[in-house]
Order: C-alpha cells, then sequence, then structure tokens
C-alpha cells in the first residue's frame, strides 16, 4: 500500500475516456510501476465564479484540518495498539481499506447531495469532523484521567523506600501494637545496615532487643523494623534521623489496605475498559473521518478544476502513486497531456505569482490540478 498519493485533474479537450486511454498509454509507457486510478467526482453544483471563489479561500484551510484530524486518530490508533500489545489493524471505511477507499472513490449521494451548494457540503464535512475531534479529546482526556492516577499509584508502590508506599510490604504480623509498645518502621541505607544493626538498641532507652527485623531491600535502602515503648518514640525518630536513618510515618489497617487494593483493581478495569473502547471508537471514527476527508478532496478537485479550467466542467481526475524516482517523469508525462495554450498560459509570471498558484496546496506550480494526499 502506498502511504503518498497525487489527485490530479487534467483539462479535456475533446473526450475524456480518450484522455484517460492516452494518459494509461502513457503511464504504462515510461513509468509502468505508476499505480494509476480514476477518481470519480459527480456533477456537483456549481453556482456561482464568485461563490467558487469565495469557497477557494476556505479549502485549503478546511482541508488541512480534515487531514489534521484523520492523523491524529491514526497516531492515537497506533499508540492504544502498541500499549495494548494488539496486532496492527489495516484501517478501514466501512470494512474497505483506506487505499482502496481512495482508488475506488464512490460519491456518497445520501450524505452529501450533489444538488447541495458546495459551500454546504463543504461546512457540512467540516462541522462533522469537528465534532469527532471533540469527541476524541473527551474521550482522550478521560483515558488519559484513569491512566495517570494509575501511573502516580505505580510510581508510590516502585519508587524509592524512603517515598514509597509500604503498605503492601508490611504484613500484620511485622506491628507490635499494644498500650505501652510501638513499632517503626526505619529506612536504612543500603551500606549503613551493619551500623543500623548494631547501633539502634542504644538510640534510646526503652527498645526492646533483637526486635528489629528487615522487610525489604531495594536499590539504596533496606526496609526494617524496629519495637520500643511508646513513650520514647519521638526521642528515637530524633536519634535516628541524626544518625542517617529515616523514621517513616506508618500506621497499619487492614481496612485501608484493602480499600487501597480494591481502588487499584477498579483503576486496572476501567483502565482497560476505556482503551478498549477508546480503541474502538477510533477504528470506527477513523473511517468516517477518512471518507469525510475523500468527499472533501473531491469537492476541491472540483473547485479547483473549474477556477482553472472553466465552465462547463470538462476535466479528467485521477489518482497516482509515484514513487519519489519517477515523479519526474510522471510531472511530465502530465503536463505534456494538457493543452499547450493552457500550459503557457499557466506558466505566464502573472499567474505563477498569482492567488490561483496556491490553491492547488503544492509548493511548485502545474498546468493543471494538483494536491497531495498523505495517509501516513
Amino acid at each position: 500500500m502506498a502511504s503518498r498519493y497525487w489527485v490530479v485533474s487534467l483539462p479535456v479537450q475533446n473526450s475524456a475516456s480518450s484522455l484517460w486511454n492516452r494518459l494509461q498509454e502513457q503511464i504504462s509507457k515510461h513509468s509502468f510501476d505508476t499505480p494509476l486510478y480514476r477518481f470519480n467526482i459527480p456533477n456537483l453544483r456549481v453556482g456561482t465564479l464568485d461563490s467558487l471563489l469565495s469557497l477557494s479561500d476556505d479549502l485549503l484551510k478546511s482541508n488541512n484540518f480534515v487531514e489534521g484530524v484523520s492523523h491524529k486518530i491514526r497516531r492515537q490508533i497506533e499508540e492504544l495498539e502498541r500499549v495494548s500489545g494488539v496486532e496492527s489493524s489495516a484501517l478501514t471505511v466501512d470494512g474497505v481499506p483506506v487505499d482502496s477507499y481512495l482508488t475506488r472513490f464512490v460519491w456518497d449521494e445520501a450524505k452529501y447531495p450533489t444538488m447541495s451548494p458546495l459551500k454546504e457540503v463543504v461546512d457540512s464535512i467540516h462541522g462533522q469532523v469537528a465534532k469527532i475531534e471533540d469527541d476524541l479529546k473527551v474521550r482522550v482526556a478521560e483515558y488519559n484521567n484513569v491512566r495517570s492516577q494509575l501511573n502516580a499509584i505505580n510510581r508510590k508502590q516502585s519508587g524509592s523506600l524512603a517515598v514509597r508506599d509500604l503498605s503492601n510490604l508490611v504484613k500484620p504480623e511485622d506491628i507490635v501494637t499494644s498500650e505501652h509498645l510501638v513499632t517503626l518502621l526505619a529506612v536504612v541505607p543500603k551500606y549503613s545496615q551493619k551500623d543500623w544493626l548494631s547501633s539502634y538498641e542504644t538510640l534510646t532507652n526503652y527498645v526492646v532487643p533483637r526486635s528489629s527485623k528487615k522487610l525489604f531491600e531495594d536499590n539504596e535502602y533496606a526496609l526494617y523494623t524496629v519495637t520500643l515503648f511508646n513513650r520514647v518514640a519521638d526521642n528515637f525518630r530524633t536519634s535516628a534521623r541524626e544518625k542517617g536513618f529515616q523514621i517513616r510515618d506508618f500506621e497499619y489497617s487492614s481496612e485501608a489496605q484493602e480499600s487501597r487494593k480494591q481502588e487499584l483493581e477498579k483503576l486496572v478495569q476501567d483502565q482497560e475498559n476505556l482503551r478498549s473502547s477508546l480503541l474502538q471508537w477510533c477504528y470506527a471514527s477513523y473511517g468516517e473521518v477518512f471518507s469525510s476527508w475523500m468527499h472533501f478532496c473531491a469537492v476541491r478537485v472540483f473547485a479547483e478544476s473549474i477556477l482553472r479550467y472553466g465552465l462547463p466542467p470538462s476535466f479528467l481526475a485521477c489518482v497516482l502513486a509515484p514513487t519519489t524516482k519517477s515523479e519526474k517523469k510522471v510531472r511530465s508525462i502530465l503536463e505534456g497531456l494538457c493543452d499547450s495554450g493552457n500550459s503557457t498560459f499557466w506558466k505566464t509570471d502573472d499567474e505563477v505569482g498569482g492567488g490561483m498558484a496556491g490553491l492547488a496546496g503544492d509548493a511548485d506550480a502545474h498546468p493543471y490540478v494538483s494536491f497531495t494526499i498523505n495517509l501516513v
């Protein structure tokens, strides 16, 4: 599947079918590896030249918006697939791969009646895509909120012992709590453990001998318990801090621990549900936005062809996917099929520097309508 396509329209002098045959012949002869397709545009409502000129000012801006939303949704899909570990799915429009949808484009008359004014069609497409973008922002914000909460909990559970949540490291049997006794948790630098074990009993009076037990160790610290009389706890904290040992405030509660566990499980489930529903929504919405974008491209080709070639509408629209090395050759073929008078007219200094040169959206001016569609 190509990721970059040209949508072009050539002026028809005699018949569209004979021009199409000549184009196919030239491409197969001089650039046989370039896929070529007809881009079928219905007879849209032209309106007045003034309305077309007015519309042309908005076409490029609106096209960039619609294209931008389609890429935004595609990037969201890629991220969700990567995080979920699911295999990347081919993006589709109603089950049709997007490249096939583009190369076999059929106008949706039910959704966009061809008798509607072009501005109405463009506004309708813009409005639908803007609504989808707003919906995307809300859904992504909801998903990211749950994700942030989970990340915050995971950081607390996996950070340094000096700051992390200790509840999942301490068991009920590690804690002694009575009228007179209390168990404190000491965070000891990894390389000061010998110092701790030899000194904790003497940091203050009334420390229970041999009461210190190591519960956990990470790359920097070890977590020890120590049991002592309640009344000397503050003195012990002060003496421990002076020797470089940190006493963590901790109160064991089986109810609080169970509550935290349930909260974590709920957040994990919420994240999974939101991720799954967001991914499914993105698949469906990408198809909808891509379809809107292709209809927009059809309007753009139609409007720019009339502004370029005049009335009545007489042009051949097609889609090509040239390789980088064959671009120059394909441009030469397309230019050769344009009327020489039109070509000369188009290349005058006034026109190249004028407003119409910018309509195509490509940096280079060509004697035919041309713009690029990037699928990725």
